[in-house]
């Protein structure tokens, strides 16, 4: 059965979402076009103004409408600590707690060779100047506890540590191979609370 092109190409857009198979955008397209046309609306705005709008933060590389977010702008954060995650979610999470009132760099990633993605891939060298910046003194790691998240962790600790830099990384509070997003905020918060050095 052949589809109308404009149809395949939205089932074949939905499928850049992360867990989604030809099965589940064909539903998703379905249920949009035939049930939810105001929500379908929505989120084409919504995704188009995003796509317009937002931009990598030039301090910590999370997205922003602004040249410099509104955490790193922020006179009340801790401008001594900077916190190292991978993605915004995992951002999201540590703020949720309230444990944590330092600054943030986001990595949007994690190392992971077999996929092609080396330092350059999640901006290592802004992270370096970023901590280099005279301010930061200690630099905590909160990458996740899968395998690459611990081997990013670790290279990214070596390149700190010669630098001069103190690393610590967040307590093993996280169940091994968890993802921040995922953990409730109690664990997460000590985590923080009881990280060590790297």
């Amino acid at each position: 059965m052949s589809l109308p092109g404009t149809l395949a190409s939205l089932i074949e857009a939905l499928r850049a979402l992360p867990g989604v198979g030809p099965k589940s955008a064909a539903r998703m397209a379905y249920h949009l076009l035939q049930r939810d046309r105001p929500g379908a609306a929505r989120l084409s705005a919504s995704l188009s103004a995003a796509l317009e709008q937002l931009r990598h933060c030039r301090r910590c590389n999370n997205f922003s409408e602004q040249p410099v977010c509104d955490i790193c702008a922020s006179p009340r954060r801790e401008a001594r600590q900077l916190c190292v995650v991978e993605m915004p979610t995992d951002l999201n999470r540590l703020e949720e707690t309230q444990a944590y009132k330092g600054l943030y760099f986001v990595l949007m990633g994690r190392l992971s060779p077999l996929d092609g993605v080396g330092p350059k891939e999640i901006g290592l060298e802004r992270l370096i100047e970023r901590a280099r910046d005279g301010v930061t003194e200690e630099v905590i790691l909160a990458t996740n506890f899968t395998a690459e998240g611990e081997a990013t962790a670790h290279y990214i600790s070596e390149l700190l540590k010669t630098r001069g830099l103190q690393v610590s990384r967040i307590a093993r509070g996280l169940p091994a191979g968890g993802e921040l997003e995922h953990v409730d905020g109690m664990t997460i918060a000590q985590a923080l609370h009881d990280r060590r050095a790297a």
